[in-house]
């Protein structure tokens, strides 16, 4: 087997692989925002279960916001992990490639030939990968049309 022939098909096979570090630094975000919403849900959970221990004309109204943001947290939630499903995708797709772009040196001795299947693996990765990006914006918009910004009246003193 010709060693320029070799050395192509890692030259080749290195741009999919930097690909492959950044789709895991995106699953690295993803999962820190997972971790959040867990994190806020638990302790929204603990809210109600007080709520519910200290029943009040006032409770009634804060366990309605409470429930509202635990199906918020639930809806952000999906999201994520579909947008994580997707990445997941992409990754497993970007090393099909790259062990595809190995093996082709292997089809024909001293030529490099690429499959079509190379092409159909990385373009599906990238759908992947944008799928996944739109999905994290939305949940990026979702989690911050949520969120609602009273302002605190002060008590004026004259």
């Amino acid at each position: 087997m010709d060693l320029n022939i070799i050395s192509e098909a890692i030259k080749l096979a290195t741009a999919p692989v930097f690909l492959l570090t950044g789709v895991g630094g995106i699953l690295n975000v993803l999962g820190n925002r997972l971790g959040r919403v867990i994190d806020r849900a638990r302790l929204v959970q603990n809210f109600i279960e007080e709520a519910m221990d200290n029943r009040s004309a006032s409770s009634s109204a804060r366990l309605e916001r409470y429930y509202q943001e635990l199906v918020a947290l639930e809806r952000r939630k999906n999201i994520i992990n579909i947008a994580t499903a997707f990445l997941v995708l992409s990754a497993v797709l970007i090393a099909m490639t790259v062990i595809e772009l190995f093996f082709s040196v292997s089809i024909e001795p001293g030529k490099l030939s690429l499959s079509n299947w190379v092409a159909i693996t990385f373009v599906s990765s990238f759908i992947s990968l944008v799928s996944a990006c739109v999905l994290y914006f939305v949940e990026i918009l979702y989690a911050s049309n949520t969120i609602t910004f009273h302002p605190i009246a002060h008590n004026k003193v004259h």
